[in-house]
């Protein structure tokens, strides 16, 4: 018997021509125009189609739309084909469990190829398959854009990324170890490390770069300072590379001392998407390596440049294991339409919006709960920390409640003037109701889950 080889099965020389990184990277896309960045991005993705054609998932949606292959000739023609979600996965996996028919794996052999799942977040686990050049590729993005961020090969990097079948502790722990020289400790949730001991860690290895989810890294630095260790001094971190989304980066960075946080956006099905550079000027997406696209959340239908919508992912270069053809990861961004300071040929996009299946209509209003973060940043007398409750009265009406970590809970004017700063900022009336610092905890979840959750859904049928 034939035991598949991983390394046989990655050329890794025309993956780094492919993928260039450091001082290559920066002269090959900003001398690039747009013209041949759209030339390499139909090459790949004719490519992608051959392979996706193959794939049952793919082929029993498409032709139930009345697309033949010929129907697509460029990218021009991607918005014929329908978008899918991770509801379409999860069907598909219970017609043809445990993986579904989305993989293209071949039947007759067993081939190189990842495991792992999704965190769960919105629901339950999804698979997540990667082959040998998908998922270094993927990990290739991650290092590539911590090193244009300022990343050396002198840092030591902790990072809080989880582990057990979620993707992302994982493929992190490889890109930053395979590619960028790093020491690297894999510390993972508070659950695997507890947060006490990552930070006596922090401090013995002069950690100088923390990777990973905002909320929870700022819980460390808290952590850090009741045992008596001040970032900055006894930490010496200089970088934080995480998702900041609405969060308050100032508040972040204070923190840990000053150092300086990057955003960046991906979802487990493609890893990196996009990031942000130098500049910190909104995020860079990868466009060498995914076709992104806005669409209106209730239509479908792709969003004039500058309107906020669902962000639809093609990944060019996952075509080895479970392609990606216009997923719709139910997030929400918008494209910048204003120039670059760093001469990039990509675009930006203002970074994570909020998610369109957490969206509460509330009087013909949208509201993201994820968004809120953005109003209450910047206010000492908060912890950052909140969550919003959804009920329904007796007639009928929803009703929402965000509830907000406060160094005064009981300040009948602090709650009625965040009430005010709320309806001026979502454009509809919440309820306000102030909590101590740490007591909405329980409610996100922070200390079990990756992503706190910022939305509970207590509407009763």
């Amino acid at each position: 018997m034939t035991h598949p080889d991983w390394y046989a099965a990655l050329d890794a020389r025309a993956l780094k021509e492919a993928y260039p990184m450091g001082e290559a990277f920066v002269a090959r896309y900003t001398a690039m125009s747009r013209d041949e960045l759209r030339h390499r991005q139909e090459r790949d993705f004719a490519l992608l189609m051959r392979k996706a054609w193959t794939v049952p998932f793919y082929r029993r949606r498409w032709q139930a739309a009345g697309i033949e292959p010929g129907d697509i000739r460029s990218l021009d023609d991607l918005p014929k084909l329908p978008a899918f979600d991770k509801a379409d996965l999860m069907a598909s996996i219970a017609r043809h469990p445990p993986l579904g028919d989305f993989h293209g794996l071949p039947p007759e052999a067993r081939a190189p190829v990842v495991l792992h799942t999704t965190s769960g977040t919105t629901g339950r686990p999804q698979p997540l398959l990667f082959g040998p050049w998908g998922r270094e590729v993927a990990n290739v993005l991650v290092a590539r854009m911590a090193i244009w961020q300022g990343l050396e090969p002198s840092d030591v990097v902790h990072s809080v990324y989880g582990h057990g079948m979620i993707n992302g502790g994982h493929y992190i722990r490889e890109a930053y170890t395979r590619w960028t020289g790093c020491l690297f400790l894999s510390a993972g949730t508070g659950v695997e490390t507890r947060s006490a001991r990552q930070v006596e860690l922090m401090r013995d290895f002069g950690v100088t770069v923390l990777v990973g989810f905002v909320d929870y890294i700022r819980k460390l630095a808290k952590v850090a300072r009741d045992a008596g260790l001040e970032p900055g001094r006894d930490i010496p971190l200089r970088m934080i590379i995480g998702h900041l989304g609405a969060e308050d980066r100032a508040a972040t960075e204070a923190a840990w001392g000053g150092a300086r946080a990057y955003d960046w956006y991906g979802v487990g099905d493609t890893g990196a998407i996009a990031g942000e550079g130098p500049d910190r000027d909104g995020l860079y997406v990868w466009e060498d390596a995914h076709v992104l696209e806005i669409a209106d959340v209730a239509t479908g239908r792709p969003l004039p440049e500058g309107e906020p919508g669902d962000m639809i992912v093609t990944c060019l270069y996952k075509r080895d294991v479970a392609p990606i053809v216009r997923f719709n990861t139910h997030d929400v961004s918008a494209f910048r339409t204003d120039a670059n300071s760093t001469g990039m040929v990509f675009r930006r996009i203002r970074g994570f919006l909020g998610r369109s299946d957490n969206m509460v209509k509330l009087k013909g209003i949208n509201v993201f709960p994820h968004a809120i973060a953005a109003y209450l940043e910047g206010r000492p007398e908060l912890t950052g920390e909140y969550v919003c409750r959804l009920t329904r009265d007796p007639d009928g009406a929803d009703r929402l409640t965000v509830v907000i970590e406060h160094q005064a809970p009981g300040d009948a004017a602090a709650r009625a003037a965040l009430a005010r700063l709320l309806r001026e900022r979502l454009g509809v009336e919440v309820g306000v109701e102030l909590v101590p610092p740490g007591a909405t905890a329980p409610l996100t979840e922070i200390e079990v889950r990756q992503k706190p959750l910022r939305l509970r859904d207590e509407r009763r049928p």
